[in-house]
Formats: structure tokens, sequence, C-alpha cells
């Protein structure tokens, strides 16, 4: 009778091992690459982004007291201009700015050659903490209702523009695909230094956290966050 070989039967194991190994080295690092490729095209989107908007509206920026954010968000930041306290009604100095800065800012957005990597524009409203008695006694909840009011008019207002209405069926249907109106109330309200209070732990500022944002998502930031909740 044959003897049984063990040092073969280890080596076929060993081998097969290895195989195996090689096979969830080169998974792996085909995974890092995609992951790399993923990161780097959202970076070069937001920074190409951020540098038209940065050249068109640099001439701008200090008249209508707004800032161009890395993140992609344009602050209107003056409270006086935007609205009456309390009020919901746009004020006629910023509809005299948004009909400025929307043809401008939304033309850069369609005929931009990265358009299919924006998701949304955001226009967000952000108020203080003071209660709103006519919205109910939850200071919180009734500046969500002001916050979404303004939102809401300003999406009117740029619907009801005529340089709004001279864009293709095609370019509104993209924009109505883009465009959403939120009412954040002081959940992102802002400290001295332009800090959210909620992660500084400082006092509020009552005028800086009163504004008017416009927020782009990309594309990337949906990827960014599938991958991180497959890794967590």
């Amino acid at each position: 009778m044959a003897k049984h070989n063990i040092w073969m039967s280890v080596s076929d194991l060993m081998t097969g091992l290895m195989v195996i190994f090689l096979f969830v080295a080169i998974a792996y690092m085909l995974k890092v690459r995609e992951n790399q490729n993923v990161l780097t095209d959202y970076v070069e989107t937001r920074q190409h982004l951020h540098e038209k908007l940065v050249n068109e509206f640099k001439g701008d920026t200090a008249e209508w007291k707004m800032t161009v954010g890395k993140d992609l968000s344009m602050k209107f930041k003056e409270p006086q201009v935007l609205f009456v306290s309390g009020s919901d009604q746009l004020q006629p100095r910023f509809c005299e700015i948004l009909n400025s800065f929307i043809p401008r800012y939304l033309n850069i957005l369609l005929n931009d050659s990265l358009a299919d990597r924006i998701q949304e524009i955001r226009i967000e409203g952000h108020t203080d903490d003071v209660l709103m008695k006519k919205y109910g006694n939850d200071p919180y909840l009734s500046n969500v209702l002001l916050s979404q009011m303004r939102s809401y008019n300003v999406l009117k207002y740029i619907r009801e523009m005529p340089a709004y209405q001279e864009f293709t069926e095609e370019q509104q249907k993209r924009l109505e695909f883009w465009f959403t109106a939120n009412g954040l109330s002081y959940g992102k309200a802002l400290d001295d230094e332009d800090e959210y209070v909620a992660v500084s732990q400082k006092a509020i500022n009552r005028d800086k956290s009163r504004r008017v944002e416009f927020r782009l998502v990309t594309s990337g930031e949906e990827v960014l966050e599938n991958f991180v909740d497959k890794i967590k």
C-alpha cells in the first residue's frame, strides 16, 4: 500500500490559501483605487464649481454682504436687507440683489460641463432664537415655520422672475429637480466667529444667524456617504 504524502497535502493547502489571499488582495486594491477615484472626482468637482462662482461674483460680494463658501454655499448675511424682522416677505433690496444674482448663478450651473454632477440647490432659511408667537409657543418650531416661509418665498420669487421664464423647458425641468426650499430655524445658528453654536457652545449672534443660503449638493457627496455607511 502506498504511503500517504502528508507534505504534499500541506503544500496543496498552502497553495490554495495563497491563491485566495491573492484574489482578496487584488479585490481590496481595486476597491481602494475606486474609492480614491470617487474622492478625487468629488474634490475636483467642488473646486471647479467654487472657482467659477468666486470669479463670477467677486465684484458683488462686498456690496451684497455675501460670501462664497468652499462648501459651495452662497451666504447672504445682512438680515435687514433680506426680510423685515419677523416677516417672510422679501425686502425690495433683496429682490434687486436676486434679480442680478439668480440669472448669473443659474447660467453657470446649467451650462457647466459638470452640471450632471449637481444633485440639489438648497435654498436655506436661517433665523435667530426669538419666539415667533404667531406660529406657536415653541421657539424652535415657530422659527421652523418662519424660515420655511422665507425660503419658500425666495423660491417663489425666483420662479416668477422674467429671467427664469426665459430658460428652456428642459432647463426649467432640471431646475425643478435641483431646487428645494428648506426652513432650518435656528438649528444652525452662528456665534460671533461665524461658527455653528451647536458646535462651539458659545452665545448665539442673532444678526449673523438670520441669513439666506444657496447651497449646492453634488453627486459625489451621496457616493461618499454610501461608502462610509458600507465600512461602518
